[in-house]
């Protein structure tokens, strides 16, 4: 949720960019950071833990990064010239949980974590705390950021891959085994940052699904739905 709060700072600082992007659609950067968001993920996904797979996991992190620049560029380009759109809107959200999901899960299967039912995990509570913030827009009209926001995890999540792959370059081995039924995962940034997505997931949904209860609870106290057998009861 922190970094939510940049959302306006963000736009600010890309109008100068988006001044030469006149005559292009908000439709084709989104497209265009889909592949992108893909190969960064593969990269990570297929980096062995040697200086090369080091090296590939940088370039991993570049491309995820460069996939986030371009989705944080398709709004403010639509808004700049009058392109917003109903579909726009519907085709960024759906890659938003694609890359999400594709992320945790290239990072999970890695060799740095290896446990690929653990990936599954983690971007089903992922995606179930972004539905909590989608469903609660197209019901009450209003999107809810709170909890651990999209942000706030993708920029962990380069994070941990940038630091696995210093560590690597450095000599630094992993940190042990976690315990219990986890103890088959090395501890390291990568596992780490699965774990995190997995209860910042949960902990956004729980979160999430209160403050819609609430919020959607007082719509229907001050503007009840029309009950079908209503009109018949009054006759």
């Amino acid at each position: 949720m922190a970094l939510e709060k940049l959302r306006s700072a963000w736009e600010d600082i890309l109008n100068p960019v988006l001044g030469s992007l006149s005559g292009v659609k908000p439709s084709t950067v989104t497209w265009v950071a889909l592949p992108i968001g893909i190969l960064g993920g593969l990269a990570v996904l297929t980096a062995e833990d040697s200086a090369y797979g080091a090296n590939m996991l940088f370039g991993g992190a570049l491309l995820i990064i460069m996939a986030m620049i371009l989705d944080g560029l398709d709004g403010p380009l639509a808004r700049k010239y009058g392109n917003v759109t109903r579909w726009g809107d519907y085709l960024d959200h759906t890659f938003d949980r694609l890359l999400d999901a594709v992320w945790i899960l290239c990072i999970s299967g890695s060799v740095f974590v290896g446990d690929f039912t653990l990936g599954l995990v983690a971007a089903w509570v992922t995606l179930l705390g972004s539905y909590m913030g989608t469903q609660a827009q197209a019901v009450a009209g209003s999107r809810n950021y709170r909890g651990f926001s999209r942000a706030d995890r993708t920029i962990l999540s380069i994070v941990a891959i940038f630091l696995t792959g210093i560590f690597i370059h450095a000599g630094v081995e992993d940190f042990g085994m976690f315990p219990g039924i986890l103890d088959h995962i090395p501890i390291n940034p990568m596992s780490v940052i699965v774990l995190i997505s997995a209860f910042g997931g949960l902990w956004t949904f729980l979160v999430r699904f209160q403050q819609a209860k609430t919020e959607i609870s007082r719509i229907d106290s001050e503007d009840p739905l029309p009950q079908p057998n209503q009109s018949s009861e009054d006759e």
